[in-house]
């Protein structure tokens, strides 16, 4: 998958399925005659290539929470030349 924000590939040669273009913003994922769990599979290498869309056109973002049960930890961020600690 290649976009704006880079380049994503994924090899899904592991499992046993068809994976076809058909036009420019159509992509076929079949799987002949599978059991239950090789049918759930398709699901999710649906998923997985639409957050590579996702991913490579509008982007991710993620917040970062830091959290201790027992054990106190000490954190040091640095960002644009500055320490938050």
């Amino acid at each position: 998958v290649t976009g704006p924000r880079g380049t994503l590939t994924r090899d899904f040669r592991h499992l046993n399925i068809e994976i076809t273009q058909e036009g420019a913003n159509i992509l076929r994922v079949r799987k002949w005659f599978g059991i239950r769990k090789e049918l759930a599979a398709i699901r999710t290498v649906c998923s997985h290539i639409v957050n590579m869309i996702k991913g490579v056109t509008k982007g991710f973002r993620y917040k970062m929470r830091s959290v201790y049960a027992h054990f106190p930890i000490n954190i040091t961020l640095q960002e644009k030349g500055e320490v938050i600690e």
